[in-house]
């Protein structure tokens, strides 16, 4: 049933991506669309991508508003290091993933990029370790700080997508 659904939803997806493209809501468009869609889906398909455990919604909003504040936060502290004469110290941290779900992981790594001052250099999919550069860590204490605030991000994300009463492996994890 879940997989139905998703294709329903892709497209769906698909077909107002090409409206937009159009500019305007005909009752061609819609139906070129679902043309261009169809041959998409059908003759272009993407790797099937596990979706496990459940989404909560309260944890969700909690971790889209973490996500926000911690984007403006670090987008003024990026501001603030470029008008320094003194260039930043930056390092390459390790940090540990204590997720079960590729596609959580992958969640977690997406906003690491999008903070302005990290981006992920390397993923260890299989040890669940993503190397990150960060800019201005030039104290134990910021190291910490950032250890701390990744912390916290990767507690929102599990109780968004992964807590463990709900979390129940995809057949391709199972099978693995």
């Amino acid at each position: 049933m879940r997989a139905v659904v998703l294709r329903v939803w892709i497209l769906c997806w698909l077909i107002l991506v090409w409206v937009l493209l159009w500019g305007n809501i005909s009752a061609a468009n819609i139906l070129s669309g679902l043309v261009v869609a169809l041959v998409i889906t059908l003759l272009l398909p993407l790797p099937p991508v596990p979706v496990e455990g459940r989404l909560r919604p309260l944890p969700l909003l909690r971790l889209i508003v973490h996500v926000a504040y911690s984007l403006v936060v670090s987008s003024v502290q990026v501001a603030a290091l470029a008008l320094r004469p003194k260039p930043p110290l930056s390092a390459i941290l390790r940090i540990h993933m204590a997720v079960k779900s590729d596609l959580v992981l992958a969640l977690a790594v997406n906003i690491v990029n999008l903070t302005p001052g990290t981006i992920a250099l390397e993923i260890d999919q299989a040890r669940r370790l993503i190397y990150v550069h960060v800019l201005d860590v030039g104290s134990d204490r910021e190291i910490e700080r950032f250890h701390r605030d990744f912390d916290s991000l990767q507690k929102l994300l599990v109780a968004s997508f992964e807590r463990d009463s709900d979390w129940k492996p995809s057949q391709q994890e199972a099978d693995a």
